[in-house]
């Protein structure tokens, strides 16, 4: 058998961010053979991230990168707050970052047969590797490329990620004032979430259930009942106009002038920039929206630990 070094052992732990006993353990059985040991660690990744598939991972980290006119957002889960503030985690984002701008996937099945940045792995690959290392689930569960003229904002230490674009002229964008604009937008989009971007972004058959639960609501009062029917379509379009207002970006007050739409402060500051800027879209990540997260019976685990 081949004597194992501390050094050995070290050099391993440095090429793939594993423990040192399981370095150790790597090494002795490649009998010493560096690349065969870093082959058994990612294969050990492989099983283990198999182990942990049924695991819930529904906290982990939003973030951003702008290259050029690319911009990219993402979302890791990973199953406690711990490892999220992990830093070789959110060196192994922002890897994901880089590599999605540089090879554009279609998807996250796509992303995962691409090359990882600065690698000889595959992401997939990357991500078991990573799953190893932490010893917790991880999921690449979204991302988004967005090309062109962005505002980025994170929130929270990477709880929320935003992504506004924007289509302005040079006089707007050559601004000393356009990057706060900007960024404004990205917090409002940040503090008050939203479905659509603007009236006519919302599907007419959600504007018609709504006028009807709205009209049903109007027969089911007594006092509205028996108004005329002219008059309960105009209550109807009041409370369309405040379903716009809680539903539409443009159509929000704004955050730091409520007294104005989002809209108006944007053509106020296109008018005071003497160009001209639309807000095209958005898109906001919330880390865990909509992932059903486990629920803890600590009397059970308890249980469990003392009576084994």
């Amino acid at each position: 058998m081949a004597a194992i070094t501390a050094k050995d052992v070290a050099e391993l732990r440095k090429k793939t961010g594993c423990g040192m006993m399981e370095c150790k353990k790597a090494l002795v059985e490649a009998n010493g053979d560096m690349d065969e040991a870093v082959k058994v660690l990612r294969e050990k990744g492989l099983a283990a991230a198999g182990k942990k598939a049924d695991r819930i991972a529904a906290d982990g980290l939003v973030d951003t990168i702008t290259v050029g006119d690319t911009t990219a957002i993402i979302e890791v889960n990973t199953e406690t707050d711990f490892v999220a503030k992990n830093e070789s985690f959110r060196e192994f984002v922002r890897g994901l970052l880089t590599t999605i701008v540089e090879k554009k996937p279609a998807d996250v099945a796509a992303l995962s047969e691409c090359q990882y940045a600065n690698t000889d792995l595959t992401v997939n690959a990357k991500l078991n590797e990573m799953i190893f290392t932490i010893g917790e689930k991880l999921d690449i569960r979204r991302f988004d490329i967005i090309n062109g003229t962005t505002s980025t904002y994170i929130h929270g230490n990477g709880a929320i990620g935003v992504v506004v674009s924007f289509a302005a002229d040079s006089a707007a964008k050559n601004n000393a004032g356009f990057a706060e604009f900007a960024k404004n937008i990205a917090l409002q989009v940040a503090a008050y979430p939203v479905e659509y971007l603007n009236r006519d972004a919302v599907p007419a058959a959600r504007i018609a259930e709504e006028r009807e639960i709205i009209m049903t609501q109007i027969n089911n009062d007594e006092k509205n009942a028996k108004k005329p029917e002219q008059i309960k379509e105009k209550m109807v379009d009041g409370k369309i106009g405040k379903f716009y207002e809680a539903n539409c970006l443009l159509d929000q007050a704004y955050v730091k002038e409520d007294s104005m739409s989002v809209q108006k402060y944007v053509d106020t500051t296109a008018k005071e920039f003497g160009g001209n800027i639309v807000v095209t879209g958005f898109v906001r990540y919330e880390k865990g929206e909509g992932i059903q997260k486990r629920e803890e019976n600590f009397a059970e685990e308890i249980n469990k630990m003392v009576n084994g």
